[in-house]
């Protein structure tokens, strides 16, 4: 069931706004060239020469660094390639079976207010799980989205979902990342997003063996319901 939270969020661009491109990668993308990919297509936005997008992507197995990373938490640099990027955060792991969705707004048009903008990601993610029964959760004092691991002891929680965004211009770029099903071993690698004493989970981990076209049909109708109208684009 959806979180009552989830459902109050709302960032609605202002009308007469165009639909947001809504574009699948049908094969891996390498980190770098999305990065660059979504520099590019940020600064069109910010122009007023291109639409609105969100790309959603798998990469490679691989970890990013955040503007927050600490050095400490990369626990074992030599087993997959490491990249230092400009969104917030700090360590966390990408590779198959996680999917990945870049996020390009012009928060100009919407609400330049980057809480808010934080809040309607997290809130989207919250949607999403619900539509597969999945409660997640927010935690102030931490970023990203939480579901409770009871069976795990008393306290215990898994994080599902994480985030970190950068904005240029009033134009966002990186994203969100949902754990569908890859391999949760890869996240021993560091500590992710700085936090030791809870765990990393995924939606085939907890027992629903979903696949990635299913994933993304939920991601897009929460996002429009959130974020608007889109269009799917080749």
């Amino acid at each position: 069931m959806k979180t009552r939270e989830a459902l109050s969020v709302s960032f609605l661009p202002e009308a007469g706004s165009e639909p947001v491109e809504w574009v699948i990668a049908d094969e891996p993308v390498g980190y770098e060239a999305a990065v660059t990919e979504m520099e590019a297509r940020a600064a069109l936005i910010a122009d007023g020469a291109a639409r609105e997008r969100v790309w959603l992507v798998e990469h490679p197995a691989l970890y990013t660094a955040g503007t927050s990373a600490r050095d400490e938490d990369l626990l074992t640099p030599e087993r997959f390639p490491v990249h230092r990027t400009g969104r917030g955060g700090q360590f966390t792991y990408h590779g198959p079976g996680q999917r990945v969705a870049y996020v390009m707004l012009d928060l100009k048009r919407r609400e330049p207010d980057l809480r808010r903008f934080v809040s309607a990601l997290e809130a989207w993610l919250i949607g999403t799980l619900g539509a597969f029964n999945i409660r997640g959760e927010r935690r102030e004092e931490r970023v990203g989205v939480w579901v409770r691991r009871p069976e795990k002891g008393q306290g215990a929680e898994d994080k599902i979902a994480a985030l970190g965004i950068r904005v240029r211009r009033w134009v966002s770029f990186h994203g969100i990342s949902l754990n569908v099903e890859p391999e949760l071993a890869h996240f021993d690698g560091i500590v992710p997003c700085g936090v030791s004493d809870q765990g990393v989970t995924s939606l085939v981990d907890l027992g629903l063996p979903v696949t990635m076209p299913e994933v993304d049909s939920a991601l897009r109708a929460e996002f429009e319901r959130i974020f608007g109208p889109t269009v799917a684009v080749p």
